[in-house]
């Protein structure tokens, strides 16, 4: 084994938020990454659980070098909220026009796309990437294909009121109750094929790595193939943002409304920062890679969307820039069971019922994304005061998931 692939003997020490709320394996997970030799720091977000590789709610900070089992197999997932001058009485007025919206503009599923007569276009499709890299050129026509559309598991478009606590100059609007769209998706098929391509890639520059942490091998940023993939992410990160700015158009375009704000982040990405040196190394700054699997930015004042369930409130959040945390916060509430036990344990009536008394219209869902298979979600924001400032609170009322239930990562 080589000095470059000797794993530390004891995990890195890091910071947790609402260590209450996680679970043995997901900080066994933690502990396990806190010892690859490229690490420099992490943080655990509370509303972390088990992942591949890395939980999801973990943050690293690695040295000159990315990691893609801990920037997600769903690189580029984010949130997208648009803001429109209407009150959100219109969804009890027009419901029906609200709901078709959401069933005729929106598609969800592992591999699902448009018909090529309703395919979308956008600039993103043009970047160069795309022909400049050899393992980027089979993936174009998927993009084209999935542009969009959302994926499986948590991901969801729904419409909702949105509450802005006070007049806020940065968003550029008065304190009020508004009608908002919000939706969670990512790169879709491109995103997923670009992970598990260069995670194969990583694991065989890696191969007497550690096995309980192959899954993390990494790139060094000085090689071909870490640039190759730092590219690769990036373009997956931008065609993520196309994503929900297409569906955002198409949605309001069909209810003829226009936005009059909008907030959106990536929450699965690895970005250039830079943080205070750590213990052993020269005074100052240096330059980290920070890895956000689950995890959503929150330099100081830096906005973000941290949803919670089906039925239960998100936030818009203003980031306070925490260093131990890594400027980092959590990216929803979180699960609290896997979504096999939420299928055995969850019945269909008792998430209707739960759906009902918050006034909830759901148009499609797996089980496993039953509120009640997550933590709470006001538990978790007030687990993360010290990171985040609370500014506006989205609540879902007319919700649209895929409805198959299929098994995927957050």
């Amino acid at each position: 084994m080589t000095n470059e692939e000797q794993i530390r003997a004891q995990p890195l020490p890091y910071r947790v938020w609402g260590d209450e709320y996680i679970d043995a394996e997901s900080r066994a997970q933690m502990d396990a990454a806190m010892r690859l030799p490229v690490v420099v720091a992490g943080a655990l977000m509370p509303d972390a659980h088990v992942g591949y590789g890395l939980p999801i709610g973990g943050v690293l900070a690695v040295n000159n070098a990315v990691i893609p089992y801990a920037v997600g197999v769903d690189i580029a997932c984010r949130m997208r909220l648009s803001i429109f001058p209407h009150s959100p009485t219109l969804l009890k007025q027009k419901p029906g026009q609200f709901k078709k919206a959401l069933l005729e503009q929106t598609r969800f599923g592992a591999g699902v796309g448009w018909e090529p007569s309703r395919r979308a276009q956008h600039e993103v499709l043009d970047h160069p990437a795309w022909s400049e890299v050899k393992f980027l050129r089979s993936l174009k026509d998927t993009a084209h294909e999935q542009l969009g559309t959302s994926g499986s598991g948590n991901h969801f478009v729904e419409w909702g009121a949105f509450t802005l606590l006070q007049d806020d100059p940065q968003i550029g609007l008065a304190a009020g109750e508004y009608l908002a769209l919000l939706s969670h998706s990512g790169s879709r098929g491109v995103g997923f094929k670009i992970a598990n391509h260069y995670s194969q890639v990583a694991m065989a520059l890696h191969p007497n790595l550690d096995k309980r942490l192959r899954h993390l091998a990494w790139l060094s940023l000085d090689s071909h193939e870490g640039q190759e993939y730092w590219l690769a992410m990036e373009l997956a990160g931008q065609f993520a943002s196309a994503n929900h700015l297409i569906i955002h158009a198409r949605v309001a375009k069909a209810v003829g409304l226009k936005p009059i704000a909008t907030v959106e982040n990536h929450h699965n990405f690895a970005w250039r920062e830079r943080l205070p040196a750590p213990a052993g190394f020269a005074a100052g700054e240096r330059e980290v890679i920070v890895h956000r699997k689950g995890a959503t930015p929150a330099g100081k004042g830096v906005l973000g969307v941290i949803p919670g369930s089906m039925a239960d409130p998100g936030f818009l959040v203003r980031g306070k820039g925490v260093v131990e945390a890594l400027n980092s916060a959590s990216h929803g509430a979180g699960r609290a069971m896997s979504r096999k036990a939420a299928k055995q344990s969850i019945t269909r009536t008792e998430r209707d019922r739960y759906l009902k008394e918050r006034g909830i219209t759901l148009l499609s869902a797996g089980l496993d994304e039953a509120p009640q298979a997550y933590k709470s979600i006001q538990a978790i924001i007030a687990a993360q005061s010290d990171l985040i400032d609370v500014i506006g609170q989205f609540k879902p009322l007319i919700v649209r998931m895929d409805g198959s239930g299929s098994q995927a990562e957050d």
